[in-house]
Formats: C-alpha cells, sequence, structure tokens
C-alpha cells in the first residue's frame, strides 16, 4: 500500500462521505430456500496498487489513482435494474494490508465504507503477509450462501486466482478479471475468464493514465519510454556483479 493516501482521497468522491458501514448480506438462505442472487465485487488493494506503480513507472498521483465512485457505479449498473425479478443483490468489498503506521489510511478506509464498499483490513506486520487467502475464502463464503451471479476481481494475480476463478465460471458463474493487461496475462489468455482493462471502466481516471497498451497500439507504432534511468540501471547492476 501507498505511504499516503491523501491524494487518493481528493479523487474519491466530490462530496463529504459517510463513516457507517453498510451491512453485509445474510449469511446463508434457510435450507429449502431458493438462494439469494448475488453480484461480488472483490479489489485487491496491494495489487493493484503496485501494478498501477508498475505501469505508469512512478509513485500514483491524484490523477492516476482509480475512482471508486465511478467503479462502484459502473458495478451496480451491471446488475441491472434493482426492481426486475430476480434482481441481485449487491456487494463490494476491498481487501487491504494496513502497515503499523496506518496515517491516512483510516480516512482512505472511512470514505470507502462512506460509497458502500465493505473494507477487510489485515495488519502487516511482515514484508510477505498478505491478503489473498482471506480474499479467496469470502468468495468461498458467499458462492455457499448465495447463487453467485457475478463476480468481478480486481487484481492481476493470476498465481493466487487463477485456478479457483476458471472453477467458479465451469460451476456457473460469470467471472470478470478487471486489471491492467500488461500484469493480467492470466486473464487475457483464459477461455473461460472475461476481462477488462481497468482504464476501461468509463471514468474510472480523471486523465488517462500515462502507459501504452500493447493491446492497443496505434497502427505507426509507438515508442515506450524506460521507466528508469540506463546509467541508474548499470550502475545498481555492477554493484550486484561486484558484491
Amino acid at each position: 500500500m501507498p505511504d499516503s493516501f491523501d491524494a487518493e482521497l481528493a479523487t474519491l468522491t466530490d462530496e463529504e462521505t459517510a463513516t457507517g458501514g453498510a451491512p453485509l448480506p445474510a449469511a446463508a438462505p434457510a435450507e429449502g430456500r431458493p438462494q439469494p442472487a448475488l453480484d461480488l465485487l472483490i479489489w485487491d488493494a496491494p495489487n493493484i496498487d503496485m501494478t498501477l506503480s508498475t505501469v505508469i513507472g512512478a509513485r500514483p498521483t491524484a490523477a492516476s489513482r482509480p475512482r471508486f465512485d465511478a467503479i462502484a457505479a459502473w458495478f451496480v449498473e451491471g446488475a441491472g435494474d434493482p426492481s426486475a425479478p430476480g434482481a441481485p443483490e449487491v456487494e463490494a468489498c476491498v481487501f487491504a494490508n494496513i502497515p503499523p503506521q496506518p496515517g491516512t489510511l483510516q480516512r482512505w478506509v472511512e470514505a470507502l465504507r462512506g460509497f458502500g464498499y465493505s473494507v477487510f483490513a489485515r495488519p502487516k506486520s511482515q514484508p510477505d503477509d498478505d491478503i489473498d487467502q482471506d480474499m479467496l475464502d469470502h468468495i468461498a463464503v458467499r458462492a455457499h450462501s448465495h447463487r453467485l451471479r457475478r463476480l468481478v476481481v480486481f487484481s492481476g494475480d493470476g498465481r493466487n486466482f487463477a485456478e479457483p476463478l476458471e472453477q467458479l465460471v465451469r460451476e456457473g458463474t460469470h467471472v470478470v478479471v478487471v486489471a491492467f493487461s500488461e500484469v493480467a496475462g492470466y486473464a487475457i489468455s483464459s477461455e473461460l475468464l472475461e476481462f477488462i482493462d481497468i482504464e476501461d471502466v468509463p471514468g474510472a481516471f480523471v486523465e488517462p493514465l500515462d502507459r501504452v497498451r500493447l493491446d492497443a497500439l496505434p497502427p505507426d507504432g509507438a515508442w515506450l519510454r524506460p521507466t528508469r534511468s540506463l546509467r541508474d540501471f548499470v550502475s545498481s547492476f555492477t554493484a550486484r556483479r561486484d558484491r
């Protein structure tokens, strides 16, 4: 997670957000009753933040961070008319690692809750502390308590997600992976998963990101600038070699 979310908070909403969180859907239907349909969004905050830095080659700014309000609107719109027969419930969850000194993350979390997102926050005390299993566990809980109609996963982590997500498709769930095309080969190449580049979500960014997508190159080609100085790279390479 980034050191400060002050810039991101500026893009979360144009209005003051509430601090109360919406209740989660009911745990499980009574035996014998039909399971309620559910559209579920899972946001892998550490992965999206890391891959965003990778694709733009710099620390994200307010203009280059995704807008959670626009993403919520896109997700809910995809669930269809809530008054229609059989309309699904909707649930959006952000999973985040919280460092020992959270700083402005408290405001970020409360802003997300004000948008209707549930937030799962796990302390990050060791470099390898992760939340991937927590995300998979929550998906499994919802697949048991509901008829998981649509699952939208914001993550480029194919190592942990590819197999379980494809299995959900085989079981009847429409699974959409939303990430950056540069780092989501597992979803792009899958014959079962639908892939959407996060920049293609309407309103997800205030302005176009400083990136050139290989899946959307201009007909005349494009120069891809280095993300690191050649001299800086050679200096660090030489230092490692001479140890």
